[in-house]
């Protein structure tokens, strides 16, 4: 039955909800979509690292073999069994994880939106760095912290910044590994300066490592997590050396601070899927990721220094970038005078997509800057894309 003569409901949303803004990388994605388009844009990993067989197998066996355990509700925790192969893997000497301190979350997105909901009231200051991870300003803004922006270079975060800025903070967000946007890594003893930082003025650091495996040469610098402070939050995932369609990381940290995000997640999801979790477990449980990160970080290191080259090439002088050690992003740094939101603009006209500087700015953006990602674009067309964006830049100058 259809009633008729009823008004349409004028929605009133609460004030959290009128705040909400849509991630403007995800709204440059719906562009990027088109084939025509060379898109730099997008924080994706690369679908030619993907382990499909491997997963369809897993998937297979999970179901069945544990079918009617894996399509049930789960423990809110998550899966014991994955949760004991993390705690293990980030175990070292002298600063020893258990498994009770691993929460497993529906994508890191999650694990940021709970420890917002359980760290930060309104008003309270949030040390981010500058720029920062635009996934972390979104989830961290429901709860209408005070963002304070601390300062960066090419060694990453200064722990000076958070000493002189951080005094009464909730906390200190920090992506010390190839950082997005940036891709910059915070260095060995500014790791240490943080750590002791954080813990003399007793806030909670998070420390958000979805890259740090994949490093170009050598191995990844130790972990926070590692030198086994009290207030560490560490957060992992499987979206970059996995696949990111499962949804699927993990949060680390002292049992009190478990327990409290466990009971936010409750309230949230109830629990991550118990399928995903028991499918990778038995992709991971041998030792595969041992065989399958070395072979991303070939490709991503590649076309790394195709995209390198050809900035060099199509670039004007005055313009500067960073050159990661691994990870997938490149921070292009214009004069001082172009705005990075105007030349995407022009840049779409011309089918390049890229992610212009301003959104990962908690505070007073830089207008003059860019993100660049490089492991989705084929080399000719990486080649292509930036001797387009080449020409643009050095029509302004």
């Amino acid at each position: 039955m259809k009633l008729e003569n009823i008004a349409p409901i004028e929605w009133k949303f609460s004030e959290r909800a009128e705040q909400l803004q849509s991630s403007m990388i995800r709204e440059i994605l719906k562009v990027t979509q088109r084939p025509e388009v060379i898109s730099f844009a997008g924080g994706l990993p690369s679908p030619e690292t993907f382990p499909v067989e491997r997963m369809r197998a897993a998937f297979d066996l999970v179901l069945s073999r544990s079918g009617k355990t894996a399509l049930q509700y789960g423990p809110s925790d998550g899966y014991l069994p994955l949760r004991e192969f993390i705690a293990e893997s980030l175990s070292i000497e002298g600063a020893v994880i258990q498994p009770d301190q691993v929460l497993m979350v529906s994508g890191s997105q999650q694990g940021l939106d709970l420890i917002g909901k359980v760290l930060i009231n309104e008003g309270s200051k949030a040390l981010v760095e500058t720029p920062s991870y635009l996934g972390a300003l979104q989830a961290f803004s429901v709860y209408r912290p005070k963002f304070v922006s601390v300062e960066m270079d090419e060694q990453g975060l200064i722990p000076s910044s958070v000493a002189a800025r951080g005094k009464g903070g909730s906390l200190v967000y920090s992506l010390p590994n190839f950082q997005n946007p940036t891709g910059r890594t915070l260095s060995f003893g500014r790791r240490i300066e943080l750590v002791e930082t954080c813990a003399r003025l007793q806030i909670p650091l998070v420390e958000d490592d979805p890259y740090g495996a994949l490093c170009y040469q050598g191995e990844p610098l130790p972990k926070m997590l590692a030198m086994n402070p009290p207030g560490v939050i560490y957060m992992g995932s499987f979206s970059k050396v996995l696949t990111p369609g499962i949804r699927l990381g993990y949060v680390v940290g002292p049992r009190p601070l478990v327990r409290k995000l466990e009971q936010a997640k409750q309230a949230a999801d109830l629990h991550t899927a118990q399928l995903t979790q028991m499918v990778v477990h038995e992709v991971i449980k041998d030792g595969f990721l041992n065989e399958h990160i070395p072979s991303i970080r070939s490709l991503y290191s590649g076309q790394c220094d195709i995209m390198l080259d050809a900035l060099r090439k199509f670039f004007p002088a005055g313009v500067t970038w960073t050159k990661p050690g691994g990870g997938m992003f490149i921070w292009v740094t214009l004069p001082e005078h172009i705005d990075s939101m105007t030349l995407s603009t022009e840049a779409l006209a011309q089918n390049v997509a890229f992610v212009p500087g301003v959104p990962f700015y908690a505070g007073t953006p830089e207008t003059n800057t860019l993100r660049l990602s490089f492991v989705t674009v084929p080399p000719l067309r990486i080649y292509e894309g930036i001797e387009r964006l080449g020409k643009l830049i050095a029509a302004k100058l």
